[in-house]
């Protein structure tokens, strides 16, 4: 779905010089194809921070290795309209469960959602500041002055923010490009875009005859944090709680099966999600394996780090707690 989006944009910026905002169906995954589940399932809605793709693997190879269904869960996997909306329809309990970003979650708890992180999926950033290569950029201050795009509304552009004034990046103008990196850039409309994964982005522009250069955050000032996380609010972790616990013992089971067998992790993959293109979910597979975790749990140290750096570079206005954020498993 994520390439096939991808193709829409940029033929459309190629034909016509117009950009198509993606409006997405919900795609959804239950245990059918496993023959039913073996006991009264429980139903849980799952929102993704993007359109499905090789990021969001081990849920898929949770699915489609019946091991929901063994937990006696069904889970439904929904793609977002926008690249905001996961965190916030998990906070306010229109889905159970989100794939978000810790960096978005912390900020989201500065704003007074309630939020409970319950599991990880990516342990350490991905996120970049990307440009086309060969444009003169050799470090960050030389977007000084440039449009610079942001992916996700309310998370990227403070992140930028931060990034800017730890680079010394002056006077530059956000534009928010939501799901449309490429075209973004292609056409000028923007000099470079904050958000875009090292893993994932820079493949497809590779397909497509693009080289990609960009400044990885962790190595220009950004603390370590952890990619991709799950959350729910903590009404639906109380009325839901062996279902999300279920949800996360699946996950365990997967982590272990992703590690152990790489190659038939992403054959799995691939029937789950027919429409993605093979080859670059493959690449990009390769690239983001190493990013996954193996493991249940959080670090409160790691995440305490990232949210006082927050609060120094004004991602947020008062002291979060993180610890408090995350859900202990018993």
């Amino acid at each position: 779905m994520k390439k096939s989006i991808f193709h829409l944009t940029i033929s459309c910026l190629l034909l016509g010089g117009l950009l198509l905002t993606p409006v997405l169906p919900a795609h959804a995954e239950t245990g059918a194809k496993q023959g039913g589940p073996a006991r009264t399932a429980h139903t849980l809605r799952l929102m993704l921070d993007w359109f499905p793709n090789v990021d969001h693997l081990p849920i898929y190879v949770a699915q489609e290795k019946g091991y929901f269904k063994e937990q006696g869960i069904q889970v439904t996997i929904i793609s977002p309209s926008e690249t905001a909306d996961a965190l916030k329809l998990a906070a306010i309990g229109n889905v159970d469960l989100a794939v978000s970003y810790q960096p978005q979650t912390i900020i989201a708890a500065d704003q007074g959602l309630t939020l409970q992180v319950v599991a990880p999926l990516v342990r350490h950033p991905l996120t970049t500041l990307l440009f086309l290569a060969d444009k003169g950029i050799d470090h960050p201050r030389d977007l000084s002055g440039k449009k610079i795009g942001y992916t996700v509304p309310g998370l990227m552009d403070l992140l930028l923010q931060a990034f800017a004034s730890i680079n010394k990046i002056e006077d530059y103008t956000p534009v928010n490009v939501g799901f449309t990196i490429l075209p973004a850039l292609v056409s000028g409309k923007v000099d470079a875009v904050m958000g875009p994964f090292k893993t994932y982005e820079t493949v497809g522009m590779a397909q497509h005859g693009y080289k990609a250069a960009f400044f990885e955050l962790e190595k220009w000032g950004i603390p370590d944090y952890e990619e991709l996380i799950f959350v729910c609010s903590p009404a639906v972790l109380d009325k839901k709680n062996d279902a999300v616990k279920g949800f996360v013992l699946a996950l365990e089971k997967a982590f272990e099966y992703v590690a152990a067998y790489p190659d038939k992790s992403l054959a799995l993959y691939l029937g789950a999600v027919p429409q993605a293109d093979k080859k670059m979910e493959t690449d990009a597979f390769a690239l983001t394996r190493p990013y996954f975790a193996k493991t249940l749990g959080h670090d409160p140290d790691k995440w305490q780090a990232f949210a006082d750096f927050a609060l120094t570079h004004g991602l947020i206005k008062t002291r979060v707690n993180a610890a408090a954020l995350i859900h202990t498993w018993q």
